[in-house]
């Protein structure tokens, strides 16, 4: 009784003391001219109520309240820190471009992935970043086609075919992370991802966890996945040192492992060993999840729409004619699929991969005549213009021949993956390993849908509540798409 007692009185005096802090905060800030807006109970803000927007996949409703009755500029409180919410394709271009704006590193995201391209600022972020992109380039990209198409092709064969019910979302993440396991660790990929599949799973759902190390919580069990993962990549990343200093740095292999330690070798970077393991795992976390998210949604919405599908299967069928029985697709191959990744865009643009993006200001910034003071977060939503009329006719329909004129689209108002000097590296890479999934997926079957009308949540990116199970069935029980 004493005990309980006394933690009733510890509980009530933190929270006595977090409502000082903060309340002695927000006073501070009474000589900056903030947006219009409130910072809601101190502490919880506004968390609570858009956490329940995304559960329910209603957060586009929730931004556009805020908008209707604040303007396009409004300040919050999410997840305990002061939020200035910007919309628009001009609010876009300032969050894009601005010096003064850094991305949000999350105490989990920092944990989990410590200095990756996701975590890294400044200098260092800038170093990482070119490197990065150096490797996802498309003529580097061009390189990795025969990979993807070789493992796309295993994975539908071993978890597709012959199968008359699939769950499209599990399926859609094994494959993709198959694929970018292929690319970045080149002959260990398949030991990796049949050893610590599940466990990149965990550390992908921990990302955005609240970061409390118990066993049984999201970051707990991210926390124990990422390291497994660290301890494999480790010994992946020692052998290929002592490859490299054997061969004289003299290599043909284009894995990521062996691409960084090269670069290291001319100076081109200083990261560490331990660096390298981290920013594989950024980059195998931020591009399997993304890819399958818009695998799963193409699926889903090809479902609904007799008419696209036809005009994509004319499209791969024309492709698959014109080459031998049973070849990998090329880069070439690819660059023809021009109406397949128009269907891909407005798929992204109907249910972006990433619902919005946290950045923190360095320095007091203005905006449009208010001023956001250092500190403070700025967010912006990609469904506030993609799904917005003044942008796009008709903006709940779904129509991929929007995309036929890409110059008809104001800039900064659809932002998959970001925009300007902060658009996603690796936009080519997600780009043809999606158009080569969706070639052998649309050539080879037909699907209807177990749940015709099956609710969404982010979580954060866009998930099917039942992962989107289908009816599977062979299109054309003769063709040969080759092992």
């Amino acid at each position: 009784m004493f005990l309980m007692a006394f933690m009733i009185l510890l509980a009530a005096l933190l929270a006595v003391v977090v409502l000082h802090r903060v309340t002695k905060r927000h006073s501070s800030y009474s000589a900056y001219n903030l947006p219009p807006g409130n910072l809601g109970i101190p502490v919880i803000g506004q968390t609570f109520s858009l956490l329940q927007a995304l559960r329910t996949n209603t957060d586009h409703q929730w931004f556009r309240t805020r908008i209707n009755e604040y303007g396009l500029v409004s300040k919050m409180s999410v997840l305990g820190s002061p939020t200035v919410l910007l919309a628009g394709p001009a609010a876009n271009h300032f969050i894009f471009a601005s010096e003064d704006l850094i991305l949000t590193q999350t105490r989990a995201l920092r944990s989990l992935l410590r200095r990756s391209i996701l975590t890294l600022t400044g200098d260092e972020l800038k170093q990482v970043r070119s490197a990065v992109q150096g490797y996802l380039r498309p003529e580097m990209v061009r390189r990795y086609v025969h990979k993807m198409d070789e493992e796309v092709r295993r994975q539908i064969k071993l978890n597709w075919v012959g199968r008359d019910t699939v769950t499209v979302l599990p399926m859609a993440r094994n494959l993709t992370l198959a694929v970018i396991c292929s690319v970045v660790f080149g002959e260990d990929a398949a030991a990796m991802v049949e050893a610590h599949g599940s466990d990149f799973q965990l550390l992908g759902d921990a990302i955005l966890s609240f970061p409390v190390n118990i066993p049984f919580t999201r970051f707990g069990k991210g926390m124990k996945a990422s390291a497994n993962i660290r301890k494999a990549m480790r010994r992946i990343v020692q052998r290929r040192e002592e490859s490299l200093l054997h061969q004289g740095f003299v290599v043909s292999s284009t894995d990521f492992i062996t691409y960084m330690l090269v670069l290291r070798s001319k100076r081109v970077h200083s990261l560490t060993s331990e660096d390298i393991v981290d920013n594989v795992m950024g980059i195998i976390i931020g591009a399997h999840g993304t890819t399958s998210a818009l695998i799963t949604f193409m699926i889903r919405q090809l479902a609904n729409e007799p008419d696209v599908l036809a005009r994509i299967t004319e499209e791969q069928d024309h492709i698959a004619d014109s080459k031998g029985t049973g070849n990998a697709l090329t880069w070439e191959d690819v660059s023809r699929m021009k109406y397949t990744w128009r269907v891909a865009m407005e798929t992204l643009r109907i249910a972006p991969p990433v619902f919005g993006s946290f950045r923190t200001a360095t320095k007091d910034i203005q905006y449009q005549g208010y001023q956001i003071p250092k500190g403070w977060k700025v967010f912006a939503a990609q469904s506030i213009t993609h799904l917005d009329s003044r942008f796009f006719n008709e903006p709940t329909k779904f129509n991929p021949c929007r995309f036929e004129n890409r110059s008809s689209i104001p800039p900064y108002s659809f932002l998959p993956f970001g925009g300007g000097p902060r658009m996603c590296p690796g936009t080519e890479f997600t780009r043809v390993e999606s158009m080569v999934v969706m070639h052998y997926i649309v050539r080879q079957f037909r699907w209807r849908l177990r749940h015709k009308d099956e609710p969404c949540m982010k979580d954060p990116k866009p998930t099917p509540i039942f992962g989107l199970p289908v009816q599977l069935e062979l299109r054309n029980p003769s063709t040969n798409l080759g092992a």
